[in-house]
């Protein structure tokens, strides 16, 4: 006859390893551990709560423990479960036990039997939020690495598809998987990846971008050096070049690498769409882009040092903005530059349709109430407003960070030494990108070193037939994506 008991802590019983480790566990409140009695079989069966799924357990494992099994081999013989694992060792039983699995023992030996039983509930696949598009596919990755694996496999139904999995954080265990498509991607980049993935030494891993700070090439550089999506149609093409995709579990993003300076300007509808439309939308994101990082700082110079550069039917426009207003040109910018700043952070903090309304309503109210108060120029709300659009046409969040910071220091150079200061800071900002890399490969390729061929996909994006050979910047083993037509035989 079947009897239920719960675990307790015996006295005056030489405990194993395995019991001190249950025992160690059980003084967690979802932890469970009870006894089944079979004739003269005990079995006793460990778990968390939290981290089971039951379902799994009253369905495929517990009616199956009563066929009279005298060793663990005989009961996996009788369990409909795959992937079992027997263990001796008291830590793998311990870390297991945290990842989901339901420890078996059997007559209180030293060896258990592991079934995977986890709880994988994790959000549903929605459309993306940060990257989305028009046309094209309307999924985007979630917290759980099988989802996203799942959603980039799908695109890939390949054997060259490769994933190697790596265990980061010494609290976290987090799951970090590398995907590369052998005979494709350059085996030094998928080696650099997986070693600097292995080498770190941290506590937790919460999300992708813990990962990309501490793995990029330069750490202390404003510009990210790898690109994060949420597309897993986006990962799945770079795949294709050749490329290296970093998936986190907990993380709905993915990283990729190498990249370049050009592709944070390069949204993944482009392809979606004409080429010469697709190079047009590229060229109003890169123009948009640098009128936002030197609109305001030329405007500050010009006014504070360079007079007779503005044209004669513009000078008394600005004589009219600026009379009255009693702060000078680069305090102006950065009350109005700062006052950007506070809406756009007030408005991603607070909850959508509030942040919305702030966002909306803030601007125009701040922004219509300075200047009747005599505080600031209309003529420079208006550049200070374009500035901020331009700096939202990068299809890459972070790249827009870093657009948002180089501003302020070229505000600085701007009062200091006039359109000197803007081309020495412009020099600097050039050199810095020059010395930049992703996984060793240089950041402003293909404008330096020169490569004509990858310009075909830079600045603009040519036909796909004119882009017949994978980019050069990621040396490639295989490197034709298009293969040519075939003569036909007569």
């Amino acid at each position: 006859m079947k009897r239920y008991s719960f675990f307790k802590k015996q006295e005056n019983h030489k405990s194993t390893d395995f019991t001190d480790v249950l025992e160690h566990l059980q003084k967690s409140k979802d932890f469970t551990s009870f006894t089944l009695n079979f004739e003269n079989e005990i079995y006793c069966v460990s778990f968390f709560d939290t981290l089971i799924d039951k379902d799994i357990m009253h369905r495929d494992l517990l009616p199956y423990l009563h066929t009279n099994s005298s060793t663990l081999e005989e009961l996996v013989h009788n369990l409909p479960i795959e992937g079992l694992v027997f263990t001796k060792n008291p830590a793998e039983l311990q870390s297991q036990l945290l990842m989901g699995y339901i420890a078996i023992t059997l007559n209180k030996s030293d060896q258990a039997v592991l079934v995977k039983a986890a709880n994988n509930t994790s959000r549903q696949v929605t459309l993306p939020e940060v990257e989305f598009s028009v046309v094209g596919p309307k999924e985007a990755l979630v917290e759980s690495l099988d989802t996203n694996l799942y959603l980039i496999r799908k695109r890939l139904p390949i054997a060259e598809l490769a994933v190697e999995e790596i265990i980061v954080g010494k609290l976290s265990k987090t799951r970090v998987a590398v995907l590369h498509i052998e005979g494709i991607a350059n085996k030094e980049n998928v080696e650099t990846v997986i070693q600097r993935i292995s080498d770190l030494r941290v506590n937790q891993i919460i999300d992708s971008s813990y990962i990309s700070q501490m793995i990029e090439d330069n750490k202390n550089s404003p510009f990210p050096q790898f690109i994060d999506t949420e597309r897993p149609d986006r990962l799945a093409a770079v795949l294709g070049e050749g490329k290296v995709v970093i998936l986190v579990d907990g993380a709905p993003h993915g990283l990729l690498g190498p990249s370049t300076f050009f592709e944070y300007f390069a949204a993944f509808e482009d392809y979606f769409l004409n080429w010469t439309i697709a190079s047009f939308f590229r060229l109003i994101r890169f123009f948009a882009v640098l009128f936002s990082i030197l609109m305001t700082p030329i405007y500050v110079a010009v006014l504070t040092y360079h007079y007779e550069l503005i044209p004669k039917d513009l000078v008394s426009t600005l004589v009219i903005s600026r009379s009255g207003i009693p702060f000078p040109p680069i305090l102006e910018a950065l009350i109005l530059e700062l006052a950007i700043e506070l809406l756009r952070e007030a408005g991603a903090r607070l909850p959508t349709k509030v942040g919305q309304t702030i966002g909306i309503v803030g601007g125009i109210v701040i922004g219509t109430a300075s200047v009747e108060a005599g505080l600031t120029s209309n003529v420079l709300l208006i550049l200070v407003a374009l500035s901020a659009l331009g700096s939202f046409t990068t299809p890459v969040y972070q790249m827009g960070n870093t657009i948002r910071l180089i501003r302020f220091p070229l505000l600085l150079m701007a009062y200091f030494l006039g359109l000197l200061g803007i081309a020495i800071s412009f020099c600097f900002l050039l050199v810095h990108l020059l010395r930049i890399s992703s996984l060793g490969r240089p950041f402003l390729e293909p404008l330096y070193p020169p490569r004509m061929y990858d310009m075909r996909d830079a600045l603009i994006r040519l036909p796909f037939f004119l882009q017949a050979k994978r980019p050069i910047e990621v040396q490639t083993e295989d490197t034709v994506r298009l293969e040519p037509k075939e003569d036909s035989k007569e």
